[in-house]
């Protein structure tokens, strides 16, 4: 891959996950292929980046749980909104019961449903209280675990642009990155955040690998579901697949105790 490619697809990575302002560049199948392979590494700066504004807080004197809750908004800050969005969006779509356009057409709606609010709520008070939990750890333990369960959320999606994954609209950013990894650059981007992971469970090495594999297997199969149900993954699915993957991406970090 040329120099011109990785830097076309890391600057869509930046671009695609954060809200920094970087100058456009040419968006083809290659760039976005690039990105989506770069996306754990977009995660794991982010997630460091709210596992520091917690442990800053905390030395400040903020108590955990409000660290976790500011941590949490400015993920949320960082990133539009954009995946919480799409966590809502999905998870109102699979509540319908319907399949097909008629779920994509509920997606489409600027409003958010009962499904997508109870989503939303439970996705945002398990970061905040695993985000709260991290300050019982030793600051670069609680930096990596951080950073491993933001890599672990973008590598799901990683995993919904795998070869053979088809995109459930002709347009838009599901159709933009369908199908784009392959499986050289996802088992690469897999064994990396796994190896990561060795570091984030003072005295349990083995534990942050399974958690990360285990968050992935879960995602991989309800992705599996979504695609059944839509015909393919939309922008909207990429999104809940980084919020439910990031999310049991600390539950199995942080089981045990911090």
């Amino acid at each position: 891959m040329s120099d011109g490619g990785l830097a076309a697809g890391l600057r869509l990575a930046v671009t695609t996950f954060t809200v920094v302002p970087l100058r456009p560049g040419p968006v083809d199948r290659r760039a976005a292929g690039v990105a989506m392979s770069l996306a754990p590494v977009i995660g794991a700066a982010v997630g460091a980046a709210l596992g520091g504004v917690v442990l800053g807080l905390v030395a400040a004197g903020a108590p955990p749980l409000l660290a976790g809750v500011v941590a949490v908004g400015a993920g949320a800050l960082l990133t539009r909104g954009l995946h919480l969005d799409g966590l809502a969006d999905t998870v109102d779509a699979l509540g319908s019961y319907r399949s097909g356009e008629a779920a994509l057409a509920i997606m489409r709606k600027p409003d958010v449903g009962p499904f997508g609010v109870t989503a939303l709520v439970l996705v945002l008070l398990g970061q905040a209280a695993a985000l709260a939990a991290l300050a019982n750890r030793p600051w670069l333990a609680a930096l990596v675990t951080a950073a491993v369960a933001g890599a672990a959320g973008r590598l799901a999606v990683s995993w919904a642009c795998r070869r053979g994954v088809p995109a459930a609209r002709p347009d838009g950013l599901g159709a933009a990155v369908a199908g784009t990894v392959g499986p050289a650059a996802l088992a690469v981007a897999t064994a990396t955040v796994a190896g990561l992971a060795l570091a984030a469970v003072p005295g349990r090495a083995w534990q942050g690998p399974v958690a990360v594999l285990a968050a992935l297997t879960v995602a991989v199969l309800l992705l599996g579901h979504v695609v059944r149900r839509l015909g393919g993954i939309t922008g909207d699915v990429l999104g809940a697949a980084v919020e439910t993957t990031t999310t049991l991406a600390y539950v199995g970090l942080l089981l045990g105790g911090a």
